[in-house]
C-alpha cells in the first residue's frame, strides 16, 4: 500500500466517527442535544468528502476504473464499519456513564 492509501483510510476513519464525538452540527452550530437525525447528513457529508478524495487520488496514480453498484454498497458499508466506534462510545459508552 502506499501512503496516499494509508492517509485516505485515516481520513475516512476520522471522518466516519468525528459526527460522533462533536457536539457541533457540521462544526459549526452548537446543539443542546444533538440526536441521530443529526449525524446522518454529517456521515453522509463526510462519505462523499472520502469518496472524492479517493477519486482524486486514483486520477492523479492513473486512469480511474469504472465500478457498479456492488462495490460502493460495499465502500459505505465499509464506511459505516468505520463509525461503529464512535456510535459506541456516543451511545452507548456515554448514555450508560450518564446515571
Amino acid at each position: 500500500m502506499t501512503a496516499a492509501m494509508y492517509l485516505l483510510l485515516l481520513v475516512a476513519l476520522v471522518c466516519a466517527n468525528l459526527p460522533f464525538v462533536s457536539v457541533r452540527w457540521f462544526g459549526i452550530k452548537r446543539l443542546p442535544e444533538k440526536r441521530f437525525a443529526h449525524h446522518l447528513p454529517e456521515l453522509l457529508a463526510g462519505f462523499a468528502f472520502v469518496a472524492l478524495l479517493a477519486y482524486l487520488l486514483e486520477a492523479q496514480g492513473g486512469s480511474v476504473h469504472r465500478q457498479h453498484w456492488q462495490f460502493y454498497v460495499a465502500v459505505a458499508c465499509l464506511y459505516l464499519v468505520f463509525a461503529f466506534p464512535g456510535f459506541v462510545l456516543r451511545y452507548f459508552w456515554r448514555g450508560r456513564n450518564r446515571e
